[in-house]
C-alpha cells in the first residue's frame, strides 16, 4: 500500500515536472510541496516528534519510489534523514525535541556537513575548528559539496574539538541553523546530473553555536558520523533501486513500441537479453537494500558491512542498467527528449556521495561477516 501510495503521487506530482527542473537546475519545489502535502518528506521521523515513524525499510520504499521518476527529489526524504539521523541517535531529547518537530511538520529542512575541500574519502583530515569560548563554540571552517545547501534550515556539522585526537576522540557534531549570523553559501555546483538538488559550499565565519546545540558529548562527533553513513548509505541504495528501475521500466516500454526490421526490437534475442540482465541486477540490488535495511532496523551488528555492500552494489547496478537503458533507446536514447539519459546522468552520483564505491569496498572488506 505504501509503494502504491507513493508511486501515484510520485507520479501524478513529481513527474511531470522532472525534466524541467534538470532543465532548469531547479529546486523541485513541486516535489517538496507534495512530499511535505502528504507526510512523506521525512518519514523516518518518530511519532513523539510529530513524524510518521518510519522504518528503514519504509523509507527506503518512498525514496526508491520518488527516485524512479526524479533523482533530485528523492534526496529531500533522504537527505532530511541523512541530516537528522546524528540527533535521533546521540542528540538530547532536547534538542531532538527543537529540531525534529518543525522537520516532521515540514516546516524545515536538514543537511549533513562532513566533507571539506581536503577532507572527502580522508573526512577524518577536516579543518573546520570548533572552539570553546564561555557557554558556545565558535565555528570557523568550509563545507563542500552540501547537499540542499541553502534551502535547508539546519546543518548537522562536524568539526574538531581537539587537533590532537582527531578521529580519536577530537571530532564534534553541532546544530548549525541557516540564520546564525556568520553562515553562508558559495554558489552552486554545475553537475552532471541531479542538477535539481542544490550542491554549494557552507562557509562558517566565527559561527556562534550555545553549547547545547552540541549532538552528543564533545569528542564523539566523528562516531556519529560513521554511525550515521551505516544507516544512511541504504537510502543512496535505495535511489540507485529507484533510478534504474524508471530507466528499466521505460526501455521495456520503447522495445515494446519501437519497429525495425517489421517487427518490435523487444523480439530480438540480444535485446532480450539485455532486458533479463537489467531486470536480475536490479533485483539483486533490491533483496541486498532490503535486507541491509532490515539490519539497520535491529542495528544488527554487521549493519556497516551490509550498508556498504548495499550502496556499492546498487550504485555500480543503476549505472550498468541506465546506460543499457540508453543503448536500447538508440540516438533517442543520447537526446533529452527522452528520460533515460537524465536517469543515466543522475545514476553516477550514486557510486560517488555517501563515500566512493573504492571506500565502500575498503569499509566492506574491513566488516566481513
Amino acid at each position: 500500500m505504501l509503494r502504491e501510495s507513493v508511486r501515484a503521487l510520485a507520479e501524478a506530482k513529481i513527474a511531470p515536472h522532472a525534466a524541467d527542473v534538470d532543465e532548469q537546475a531547479r529546486f523541485p519545489q513541486e516535489a517538496l510541496d507534495a512530499l511535505v502535502g502528504n507526510d512523506l518528506h521525512a518519514v523516518h521521523v518518530p511519532e513523539e516528534f510529530g513524524g510518521a515513524g518510519a522504518d528503514a525499510l519504509a523509507t527506503v520504499i518512498v525514496i526508491e519510489e520518488v527516485a524512479r521518476v526524479c533523482a533530485s527529489s528523492s534526496l529531500i526524504p533522504a537527505v532530511n534523514k541523512l541530516g537528522s539521523l546524528p540527533l535521533m541517535l546521540s542528540g538530547s531529547k532536547e534538542l531532538r525535541e527543537r529540531y525534529l518537530t518543525p522537520l516532521a511538520k515540514g516546516q524545515a529542512m536538514f543537511s549533513y556537513c562532513l566533507s571539506e575541500p581536503d577532507a572527502g574519502s580522508d573526512a577524518g583530515g577536516m579543518k573546520t575548528r570548533a572552539v570553546r569560548d564561555g557557554d558556545s563554540y565558535v565555528l570557523n571552517g568550509v563545507k563542500r559539496w552540501i547537499t540542499n545547501a541553502g534551502v535547508s534550515d539546519y546543518y548537522t556539522v562536524m568539526a574538531v574539538t581537539d587537533p590532537e585526537k582527531r578521529t580519536r576522540g577530537g571530532i564534534s557534531a553541532f546544530v548549525v541553523e541557516k540564520g546564525d549570523e556568520g553562515v553562508s553559501f558559495g554558489a552552486p555546483e554545475k553537475k552532471l546530473g541531479i542538477k535539481g538538488s542544490p550542491t554549494r559550499e557552507v562557509y562558517l565565519d566565527n559561527v556562534r553555536v550555545p553549547a547545547e546545540r552540541m549532538i552528543g558529548d564533545e569528542g564523539t562527533g566523528f562516531a556519529t558520523a560513521m554511525r550515521t553513513l551505516d544507516h544512511t548509505r541504504i537510502t543512496i541504495a535505495a535511489q540507485a533501486l529507484g533510478i534504474a528501475q524508471g530507466a528499466l521500466d521505460y526501455a521495456k516500454g520503447y522495445v515494446r513500441e519501437r519497429k525495425q526490421f517489421g517487427k518490435p526490437v523487444g523480439d530480438f534475442q540480444g535485446v532480450q537479453f539485455m532486458l533479463a540482465d537489467m531486470a536480475m541486477k536490479l533485483e539483486a540490488a533490491r533483496q541486498l537494500t532490503y535486507a541491509a535495511a532490515a539490519r539497520s532496523q535491529r542495528e544488527d551488528g554487521d549493519l556497516t558491512f551490509f550498508g556498504a555492500a548495499a550502496k556499492c552494489y546498487a550504485s555500480d547496478a543503476a549505472m550498468e542498467i541506465t546506460t543499457d537503458a540508453v543503448q536500447l533507446l538508440g540516438g533517442y536514447g543520447f537526446t533529452r527528449d527522452y528520460p533515460v539519459e537524465r536517469m543515466m546522468r543522475d545514476a553516477k552520483i550514486t557510486q560517488i556521495y555517501e563515500g566512493t564505491n573504492q571506500v565502500q569496498r575498503i569499509v566492506m572488506a574491513r566488516n566481513l561477516p
